[in-house]
């Protein structure tokens, strides 16, 4: 008797629209699968719509206005009726350009998975067991049957019980772009990329804005070069930083809002945005019933390839922990739909990871830190150079920056890199390219760039990198 062997394509469920969740997807179809992506806000998902998207596209306007103030130095004037001219921020105007950008780019999310015939579930999921997920929608419960399931369920906003967000003068960062007038007075309580960035962005628009950072340096954890490059920035442009400092409590005053410090006391300004990180979208999503571990901070727990402890489901994105970049919550997805459909695969590389932070200006790193020289976890070789010294930087009159190259000791190979200065997120790309290929100093150094060019000063850091033999 001859038995009739089962060609149906594997069905794969994603939870969550985000990065981690529509990459995936994109990947699944691509290889074949049955693919169903449940989103209860929109595709995309926070990243486009509340995060990533808004706020670079924010921090876009910003840099504009920036660049602007300081264009009487490159010699244009700006003369109005005999005046001067001064940019002004239209906050209303820049929101809903950010928000129609966010939606358009949800949109064009969506059309690219019809046409490559996902199936797009717009409700709340819930795991009943590994196989199965429970969605409520708009037309009531559904149940979406599985061979795998990608988790990408994302994170929010944390927030302090003495610092409830209202939406109006207590913000957190998915709530300030409903702001119609430009802050007067904003304190951004919290120094960590997203506080950092909101800082460097609403300075830029012409806000007063005071930082309040709990640690030593502002962007604690980064490069501490960087640091101090931005804080002398800060300084420069009038943002107040305060240091050593933590925010007790925020309450609305008649006017504004009010600041305790741990000390007892009290900033006052127009409004406030509080940035003290984020909680992963873990809570009564079903895990423990299908099996998924947890770690104490709610992330659910994966090894290289995504996988989660439970048999056929996988996790990508913030709500994995380990890295809060949308980049890694995309390779995070592909790697997994790679790995359950027998596609070629690598897991990811930690140590291989690109990442920016959007402030003004730009700070990128890949790779090894010195902090990581300093602990003796690596042995290198550390070059940075100054763009005070790149000719297209002073004809650009970019006065902060600097590149960093680190090599490992010995071999010569591009371990590590920093960038800081415009468009650092571009910038950071050769070296991420150099890391990934196990590239020597000398073969970065040897690649032709343009002259006068910012890449010119990658070349250069490693040439300075050269070893005589």
């Amino acid at each position: 008797m001859t038995t009739q062997r089962d060609f149906s394509p594997p069905r794969i469920a994603i939870l969550g629209g985000g990065p981690g969740g529509y990459e995936a997807a994109m990947v699944a179809a691509s290889l074949g699968a049955r693919v169903t992506i449940i989103e209860r806000a929109g595709l995309g998902g926070s990243a486009v719509l509340t995060d990533v998207v808004p706020s670079k596209t924010l921090i876009a306007t910003a840099d504009l206005m920036t660049r602007v103030g300081e264009a009487d130095e490159l010699g244009v004037k700006f003369d109005v009726d005999g005046g001067v001219f001064k940019p002004r921020a239209d906050l209303g105007h820049i929101n809903d350009r950010v928000l129609d950008l966010a939606r358009e780019q949800s949109d064009d999310i969506r059309v690219g998975l019809e046409h490559l015939g996902v199936e797009i579930m717009i409700g709340s999921g819930k795991l009943v067991d590994n196989n199965t997920i429970e969605v409520l929608t708009s037309e009531g419960t559904k149940t979406v049957e599985a061979d795998a399931i990608l988790l990408a369920v994302g994170a929010h906003p944390r927030e302090l019980p003495t610092a409830k967000p209202d939406g109006e003068r207590i913000l957190n960062w998915a709530q300030i772009y409903n702001l119609d007038e430009l802050p007067e007075e904003l304190i951004v309580v919290g120094s960590g990329v997203t506080g950092a960035e909101f800082a460097s962005a609403y300075n830029g628009l012409g806000s007063k804005v005071t930082l309040i950072s709990s640690r030593d340096q502002v962007l604690p954890g980064e490069d501490t070069d960087a640091a101090k490059v931005l804080e002398s920035v800060f300084e420069r442009r009038g943002v107040r930083v305060l240091s050593r400092s933590r925010a007790q409590a925020v309450e609305r005053t008649d006017d504004g809002v009010k600041v305790t410090l741990g000390d007892g006391s009290v900033v006052t300004g127009s409004h406030c945005l509080v940035c003290v990180g984020s909680i992963p979208n873990t809570a009564g999503l079903g895990l423990e019933e299908a099996g998924v571990a947890v770690t104490d901070s709610g992330h659910i727990k994966v090894d290289g390839v995504s996988r989660t402890t439970a048999s056929n489901i996988y996790a990508a994105g913030d709500c994995t922990g380990v890295f809060a970049l949308a980049s890694v919550a995309a390779m995070q997805g592909r790697i997994a739909v790679a790995h359950f459909l027998g596609d070629a695969v690598k897991p990811l590389k930690l140590n291989q990871v690109a990442s920016n932070i959007f402030t003004s200006p730009e700070i990128a790193s890949v790779g090894v830190s010195e902090a990581d020289l300093e602990s003796g976890k690596y042995q290198g070789d550390v070059v940075m150079l100054s763009l005070l010294s790149n000719a297209r930087a002073k004809m650009r009159n970019t006065k902060d920056g600097f590149v960093k190259i680190i090599a490992r000791k010995g071999s010569g190979t591009v371990i590590g890199g920093v960038v800081v200065g415009p468009n650092a997120s571009e910038l950071i790309f050769p070296i991420s390219v150099a890391i990934t290929q196990k590239l020597h100093v000398d073969d970065v150094a040897s690649a032709f760039t343009v002259y006068p060019s910012l890449t010119g000063s990658i070349s250069e850091a490693a040439r300075r990198l050269h070893v005589h033999i």
